[in-house]
């Protein structure tokens, strides 16, 4: 074998190795959800969300927070706390405060035992979760 070949076939393989090492390193490969499995969850949470029930908005906000986490570790994403994954993601959001306020206001549900959501914070908040499941492309 000519040695230019011998040494073209190394500088192809070395140059693949480098490259992925380095997506490795960046965490900027993709990742493949089943949208269907997703988009047919988000539907059972938002249909679940009823104007006139009280009794569902805080379940609504809940169910649709615990979706996006779940994405965000199917995805890799390193934290301990659904806060810590939010952080390491909120560039990849269209509008990063608008998922940061549904997640506080699920905070503020589990943690707070005299909170009273209204309907339209519910529905704020889960136009937030699913805007940002879009922008993952988990639905």
């Amino acid at each position: 074998m000519n040695s230019s070949l011998i040494f073209l076939i190394i500088a192809i393989v070395a140059v693949g190795l480098l490259a992925l090492i380095a997506m490795t390193l960046t965490g900027k490969h993709s990742y493949t959800f089943d949208i269907e499995e997703y988009q047919t969850r988000w539907l059972k949470i938002e249909n679940s969300l009823v104007r006139n029930d009280p009794r569902t908005y805080s379940i609504a906000v809940i169910n649709a927070d615990k979706l996006l986490d779940r994405a965000l570790n199917e995805m890799g994403t390193p934290g301990k706390t659904m806060g810590e994954r939010l952080k390491k993601v909120t560039s990849k959001f269209e509008k990063p405060n608008a998922v940061w306020s549904a997640h506080k206001l699920r905070n503020q549900i589990a943690h707070e035992s005299d909170f009273e959501i209204e309907y339209g914070q519910a529905s704020r908040a889960l136009a937030a979760f699913r805007q940002a499941l879009k922008d993952l492309g988990a639905i």
